[in-house]
């Protein structure tokens, strides 16, 4: 394929020259003939016929769209010749292509060639790897068998001290029973410690979460207290805070409610009497209802959570509920206080008054501590 398309080119080429020989020629015969001045061979000016005019101007036209015409025959044969050479280029690198392919692939039949020697190599490797295993699953088994008849002889002398273990077992009962105990004293311990960590903050739920967009916690805290309490900014000016936030940090748009407020006050009589003015009457911000409490550690208000249902039914029974540090609750009744610590000592409180237990009718949650011992 590629000798034929450079025969062509040959071919082509050689065409060119003999076609402009050709027209070289007619234009020497035509020009001699009409010039005034013929050479030898050729007609002299007084022996010339008289041609009208519009015949050499019709010559001379001819002559220019000969002139034009070969031009452009050049222009396109050039343009041709161009194409053909880059043909002839892209089928060099075509071939150089197929080459580095060729080359490729020996290289890649020399590797499976490699590679299939490997295999029966690893192929051996594995026979005899085989025949290793098998052996020494055989000593495997006698040792296993060896094994099995000194547990048995183990078994049976544990069997004789069964006793002994189940005194062991009393003992690391006991010893288990003041372990819980010590870590629910230190759980409470912790909750204790982190509660008091937490006795210069306040909780603020229900604030809107493009407030915060427009101005800073810390102002929209301030603004609060302004509008709410405007006679503790007289009494104490400008309620320093030492740091405020949103909680959890991280906004989650699956949410409806807004995240609630996290404010540490540098004054802690400054938090004692917004929390006090809280509780007297409902904040607002914006003709927005928020809630001011106490900020307290997780556990705490999991655990004051567990009291919601029930505090909700004293409240209505007019039993004066109330929920005191870190999550105790407190009723009236009878002319006196009864508190209580789970839900359970409620609930077995009022089963002891039937006329209770049938105006309350109350399944209350399970505490902390009864679904950790669950």
């Amino acid at each position: 394929m590629r000798g034929t398309r450079a025969q062509t080119n040959t071919g082509r080429k050689e065409g060119v020259n003999l076609n402009k020989q050709q027209k070289q020629k007619k234009e020497t015969t035509i020009d001699s003939y009409y010039s005034p001045n013929g050479t030898e061979g050729e007609r002299s000016a007084n022996d010339k016929p008289e041609i009208p005019a519009n015949w050499i101007q019709a010559v001379e036209e001819l002559k220019t769209q000969l002139r034009e015409a070969e031009d452009n025959w050049e222009k396109n044969l050039k343009i041709k010749i161009s194409h053909l050479e880059t043909e002839a280029l892209e089928l060099k690198q075509e071939n150089s292509v197929l080459k580095a392919k060729i080359i490729q692939l020996e290289n890649e039949a020399k590797e499976m060639k490699d590679e299939a020697k490997e295999m029966k190599d690893e192929i051996k490797r594995m026979k005899d790897n085989l025949q290793r295993n098998s052996d020494q699953k055989e000593k495997d088994n006698q040792k296993a068998k060896d094994e099995i008849q000194s547990l048995r002889t183990r078994v049976k002398q544990l069997e004789s001290s069964d006793l002994t273990r189940q005194q062991d077992t009393i003992r690391q009962n006991k010893k288990n029973e003041k372990i819980e105990e010590n870590v629910k004293h230190l759980i409470h311990k912790t909750d204790d410690l982190e509660n008091r960590s937490r006795r210069d903050n306040l909780r603020i739920i229900g604030l809107p979460e493009d407030h915060d967009k427009r101005k800073s916690l810390d102002i929209i805290l301030e603004e609060i207290i302004q509008e709410n309490c405007p006679e503790i900014l007289e009494q104490e000016g400008k309620v320093e805070i030492e740091r405020i936030h949103r909680s959890p940090p991280v906004f989650n748009p699956q949410l409806t409610t807004p995240r609630n407020v996290i404010a540490k006050f540098k004054n802690n009589q400054i938090k004692e009497q917004v929390l006090q003015a809280a509780k007297k009457k409902p904040f607002r911000y914006h003709g927005n209802m928020v809630r001011i409490t106490q900020d307290l550690s997780a556990s705490t208000l999991k655990d004051r959570k567990a009291w919601n249902m029930i505090f909700r039914k004293a409240r209505e029974l007019g039993l004066q509920p109330r929920i005191k540090y870190p999550s105790k609750l407190t009723i009236f009744l009878q002319g006196k206080v009864w508190s209580f610590n789970t839900t359970e000592e409620f609930q077995a409180f009022i089963n002891k008054r039937p006329d209770l237990n049938r105006k309350f009718e109350v399944q209350p949650q399970n505490s902390r501590e009864s679904s950790k011992g669950n």
